[in-house]
C-alpha cells in the first residue's frame, strides 16, 4: 500500500465535503476519485498534498515515496523556454553530466591516488547517470511534449507567453518526467485534443507508479483506471473495475437501496394504519397495543431515501419546425490565417436527423468552421448553403448569447415566458444551479458557469440544427448524461465539436475528422472511427510527404466529397452481407447434397426407380448451383 486515507472529516461552514471517508491506493494501482461538481474531489486531493489541513482523520504515504500533484489551475509563469521548463524536471541528471564531463576534464593531469579516487567517484556518478536512464533524458523530454501536442517549433517559446491551457500541458509534461511514486491529476485531460489524450492513456497505462485521477472523461476512465472511488454526500465507496464497471455496480446497489426503502416505507404506512385503527375502538386494551406498536415503530432504523439523481430527469429538446432533408451543404471551403492554412477546398454535406462529430487536433481550424458556418468570421473561399426551415441554434464557448446584466433566472425566464418557475428550475437543477445559484449575475458566474446556462438555453430554443461547440467542458457526468439522452431524442439535426470521446460514441452517427487539410468521414460512432481511421486516412487525407504514387493517390481520393465515402462504406457493407448469404446458402445446399447421398443407400429409394431419377435430378441441380456459389464466394471473398 503506498497510500491510506483513514476516517477523514472536512467541512466549509456547514457544508460538510466528507465525513469518516476512508481509501487506499496499492503500488502500480491506477484509481479515479469521482463525484458531481463540487463534491469534493479537488479538496481530497489538497489534502492528500497538505496543501490544506483535514479537520480529522489520518493520511499516510508510504515511506521514502515521492508524490506529484498536478492541480486543475496549475500556475506555471516562467522566463524559460518550454524546452528549458521541463528540463528542470531532470535538473540533478544534468548536475550529474555536467560532475561526470569536469572529472573527464580532469583525469589526464592526474597519476597515483588522486587518481584511482577519482576513476571511482567517476565510475559511481557514471553508473548513477546510466541507471536513472540518464543517455535518454533530452529524448524522454521530447517525446512527453511531443505526445502532449508540442511541436519542435514551440519548443523554444518562452512559458510566459503561452495560454492558460498550453501552461497546463507544460505542468503536466514536468510532473510525468519527474516519475513520483504516485501521480495525483487533477482532470488531466483538459486542454488536450484527442491525439494527447490517446499518448496519456497509453503513458498512465505504462506508468511504473500509482496513479490518483480526478477526471470526468469517462472514455479515459475506462481506459486507464482499474478502481473507482466515489464521493457523494460526504460519504466515500469504493468500486473495484473501470467506469463502465462503477456505473454498472452504482445503479444496481441504487435500485436495491431504493427498493429497500420503498418496502420499509409502505410498512410504516400499514404499522401507522394499524395503530390508527386501533386507536379508533376507544378500547384500553386496543389502545395499549397501539401504544406498543407506536413504540416498536420508533425504534426502527429509517432508510433515507437514495438521493435523487439529477440525471434521471428526462429532458426534452425538439425543434419547433421540421427542415427540409438536406439542412448543409459545404462546398470548396477554405480557409487560412497568417502563416498557418487550416483548411483548403473542403466539401461535404449534412442530411436531417444526422449528427455529426467533428474532430481533430488542436489548432486544426474545428472551431473556426463553426464560427464560418454562423457567420461570425468569413470563408477564404468557398460556400456553404442551409436548407429549406433550417434553423440554427449555435453553442459558443465565448457564450455570446448571453447578457451579462442579467441573473441566470431572467436569462431564461426573459427568453422563454411561456415556461413556469418551476420549468425553469428544473432545466436550471439539470445544469447544476440549485437553490439561490439562480439568482447569481451572469457576469459573476465563471467560464464554465456560462456554458452551463448558454446549453440550458440552447435546449430550449426548438432549433431544428443544433451547432455545438464543445458541448461538454465543465459539465459533471451526470450532466453529460442528460444531454446525451436529449440529444439522441433529438429529432433534428447536430453538428459538434467535442474532445468527449465518450461522449462522441454514445451521440455521433458519424464523424469528420479534420488531418492534413482535409476531412475523412466515417459513417459510425468513435468506435468506428478507431477502427476504421489508418486505412481511411490514408486513402483520402495522406500527408504530402508520402511518395509520389501514394500521394497521387490520395490527391485524387481526396476529391471524393461524403457521398462517395458513404457510397464505398455502404458498398463494403452489402459486400459482406452477401458473401454472409452465400455462405449460408453454400451450407445449405451442401447438407442437402448429403442427405440425398445417404436416402439413395436405402432400399426403399434405391429400389424406387421414380424416386431414384427424382433425387439424381436434385443433385444435379445442387451440383450446378454450388459450382456457381463457389465462384461468387470467391469474388465476394476477395
Amino acid at each position: 500500500m503506498i497510500l491510506a486515507c483513514h476516517n477523514l472529516e472536512k467541512s466549509f461552514g456547514d457544508q460538510v465535503i466528507v465525513r469518516h471517508g476512508s481509501f487506499h491506493i496499492e503500488e502500480h494501482e491506477k484509481a479515479a476519485l469521482t463525484g458531481l461538481n463540487g463534491a469534493g474531489k479537488s479538496t481530497i486531493l489538497k489534502m492528500i498534498t497538505g496543501e490544506l489541513a483535514a479537520d480529522s482523520g489520518e493520511i499516510i504515504l508510504a515511506k521514502g515515496k515521492k508524490l506529484g500533484y498536478l492541480s486543475q489551475h496549475p500556475m506555471t509563469n516562467s522566463t524559460r523556454t518550454i524546452y528549458e521548463e521541463m528540463e528542470t524536471a531532470k535538473q540533478y541528471l544534468i548536475d550529474l553530466e555536467i560532475q561526470i564531463r569536469n572529472i573527464e576534464s580532469e583525469l589526464p593531469s592526474l597519476e597515483g591516488e588522486a587518481l584511482e579516487q577519482r576513476l571511482s567517484t567517476y565510475h559511481n556518478l557514471t553508473s548513477r547517470f546510466e541507471r536513472d536512464n540518464g543517455y535518454a533524458y533530452r529524448s524522454e523530454i521530447t517525446g512527453v511534449l511531443k505526445g502532449l501536442g508540442f511541436t519542435e517549433e514551440e519548443f523554444d517559446k518562452p512559458v510566459s507567453s503561452l495560454s492558460g491551457g498550453q501552461r497546463t500541458r507544460v505542468s503536466l509534461g514536468k510532473l510525468l518526467l519527474t516519475q513520483p511514486d504516485i501521480l495525483l491529476l487533477d482532470e488531466p485531460t483538459n486542454h488536450l485534443d484527442l491525439h494527447s489524450i490517446s499518448w496519456l492513456e497509453t503513458y498512465l497505462l505504462n506508468y511504473s507508479g500509482a496513479v490518483l485521477i480526478v477526471s470526468h472523461d469517462r472514455y479515459f476512465l475506462n481506459r486507464v483506471v482499474t478502481k473507482i472511488i466515489e464521493i457523494e454526500a460526504g460519504i466515500i465507496t469504493t468500486y473495484l473495475g473501470n467506469y463502465q464497471d462503477f456505473a454498472r455496480k452504482k445503479q444496481m446497489l441504487r435500485d436495491a437501496r431504493l427498493k429497500e426503502y420503498l418496502n420499509q416505507q409502505q410498512e410504516i404506512k400499514h404499522q401507522e394504519a394499524v395503530i390508527e385503527k386501533l386507536r379508533s375502538f376507544n378500547r384500553e386494551k386496543s389502545i395499549k397495543r397501539a401504544e406498543s406498536r407506536e413504540k416498536m415503530l420508533a425504534k426502527i432504523e429509517r432508510i433515507e431515501k437514495p438521493v435523487e439523481l439529477s440525471a434521471d430527469m428526462h429532458l426534452k429538446l425538439e425543434p419547433s419546425v421540421i427542415s427540409g432533408n438536406d439542412v448543409l451543404r459545404v462546398e470548396h471551403l477554405s480557409k487560412s490565417f497568417p502563416g498557418q492554412t487550416l483548411f483548403e477546398d473542403i466539401s461535404f454535406e449534412i442530411k436531417r436527423g444526422e449528427h455529426v462529430a467533428v474532430i481533430g487536433d488542436n489548432g486544426t481550424g474545428k472551431t473556426t468552421l463553426l464560427k464560418i458556418l454562423n457567420e461570425v468570421i468569413p470563408a477564404d473561399s468557398g460556400t456553404f448553403t442551409l436548407g429549406s426551415n433550417v434553423t440554427i441554434g449555435y453553442y459558443d464557448q465565448e457564450h455570446h448569447v448571453l447578457h451579462m446584466d442579467k441573473t441566470v433566472f431572467d436569462e431564461i425566464s426573459d427568453d422563454y415566458p411561456s415556461l413556469t418557475n418551476t420549468q425553469i428550475r428544473n432545466m436550471l437543477a439539470a445544469f447544476l444551479f440549485t437553490g439561490d445559484d439562480v439568482y447569481k449575475l451572469i457576469g459573476d458566474l465563471s467560464g464554465g458557469e456560462r456554458g452551463r446556462v448558454s446549453l440550458a438555453k440552447l435546449m430550449l430554443s426548438e432549433a431544428n440544427f443544433l451547432i455545438l461547440d464543445e458541448p461538454t467542458n465543465h459539465l459533471d457526468v451526470a450532466s453529460k448524461e442528460i444531454l446525451e439522452r436529449a440529444l439522441n431524442d433529438y429529432t433534428g439535426t447536430v453538428l459538434y465539436v467535442s474532445h468527449d470521446r465518450y461522449f462522441i460514441n454514445e451521440t455521433a452517427t458519424r464523424i469528420l475528422e479534420l488531418v492534413n487539410q482535409k476531412f475523412v468521414n466515417y459513417i459510425g460512432n468513435y468506435d468506428y472511427y478507431l477502427e476504421k481511421k489508418e486505412a481511411l486516412t490514408a486513402a483520402y487525407a495522406a500527408p504530402a510527404q508520402e511518395d509520389a504514387s501514394v500521394s497521387e493517390s490520395s490527391a485524387s481520393s481526396g476529391k471524393l466529397d461524403w457521398k462517395a465515402q458513404k457510397e464505398a462504406q455502404a458498398k463494403e457493407r452489402k459486400r459482406q452481407n452477401d458473401l454472409k448469404r452465400t455462405e449460408a446458402r453454400i451450407e445449405e445446399l451442401e447438407k442437402r447434397s448429403e442427405a440425398i447421398d445417404e436416402l439413395m443407400t436405402h432400399e426403399d429409394v434405391y429400389s424406387n426407380s421414380v424416386r431414384c431419377q427424382e433425387l439424381a435430378k436434385e443433385k444435379d441441380e445442387i451440383t450446378s448451383e454450388l459450382e456457381t456459389l463457389y465462384e461468387q464466394w470467391e469474388t465476394l471473398a476477395e
